[in-house]
C-alpha cells in the first residue's frame, strides 16, 4: 500500500496535514470503533486499516503552516538524531511543504508537480530512517528536473546539512565539511539553516 492508498483509508486526498489526519482518524475511529459495533467484522476490519493508516501518515503528514516557520523547513516528526546530535539536544532542521509556492517558485506543470510531491514524501522517510545517500540522491535528481523551485532548494540543503551531520558522528570530518558546505550554498537564505550548520561546525572544531 502507497502513501496515496493510507490517505483514502482516512477519506483524504494526498498530502492532507497532520491536522487533517487527526481530524479524520478521530472522526473514523469513533464510527467504526469494535466497541461501538460488536460482532461486525466489516467494521472491526475498517478500524484497523485506518489505524494502520493514521500511524504511517501521522509520521510523514506535512505540518500545517501555522506550526511551521518561514525561515525553517520540516519533516515531521523528528527522526531519531545520530548519537552526536543527541548529546547536546540540538534543533534538527527539517523538510517541510509550504503553502502557497513560495513567490520565485516557477508554475510546475501537473506531472512536474506529482513528481515533486512523490518525491517530498520519499525524501522524509529516507531522512527518517537515515538513507542519507539515497536522500540525496533522489532530491538532487528533483533539482535537476526543477532547477529554479526554491522549495526543492532548500530540501537539498537540509538533506545536505543532515547527512553532514551524521557523518560528525561517524567522526569523517573532511567529509562532513563538504556537505555542510554544500548545505549553506545551496540555501544561503535559510536563517534556521545557517544555525544548524553553525552548531555542526562547532562540534567539528571540538573533534579537533
Amino acid at each position: 500500500m502507497d502513501t496515496a492508498d493510507y490517505y483514502r483509508q482516512l477519506g483524504l486526498r494526498s498530502g492532507a496535514s497532520l491536522s487533517q489526519v487527526k481530524s479524520s482518524y478521530r472522526k473514523l475511529a469513533r464510527q467504526y470503533h469494535p466497541d461501538v459495533n460488536p460482532g461486525n467484522e466489516q467494521a472491526k476490519n475498517k478500524f484497523i486499516a485506518i489505524t494502520e493508516a493514521y500511524k504511517f501518515l501521522v509520521n510523514i503528514a506535512p505540518a500545517d503552516v501555522a506550526e511551521s516557520t518561514t525561515a525553517s523547513s520540516t519533516v515531521p516528526p523528528t527522526p531519531t538524531p545520530p548519537a552526536a546530535a543527541v548529546k547536546d539536544r540540538s534543533q534538527t532542521v527539517k523538510v517541510t511543504r509550504k503553502q502557497p509556492p513560495t513567490p520565485d517558485s516557477p508554475d510546475l506543470s501537473a506531472a512536474e508537480e506529482k513528481l515533486k510531491q512523490d518525491a517530498y514524501f520519499q525524501l522524509q522517510q529516507l531522512l527518517k530512517y537515515q538513507r542519507f545517500p539515497r536522500a540525496i540522491a533522489l532530491i538532487e535528481g528533483l533539482a535537476q528536473r526543477v532547477p529554479e523551485d526554491r522549495e526543492v532548494r532548500q530540501w537539498q540543503a537540509i538533506a545536505y546539512q543532515r547527512w553532514g551531520r551524521h557523518l560528525i558522528g561517524e567522526k569523517q570530518v573532511d567529509k562532513a565539511r563538504i556537505y555542510l558546505k554544500k548545505a549553506v550554498k545551496t540555501d544561503p537564505h535559510n536563517r534556521a539553516l545557517w544555525a544548524e550548520v553553525e552548531r555542526d561546525f562547532r562540534k567539528l572544531e571540538q573533534i579537533y
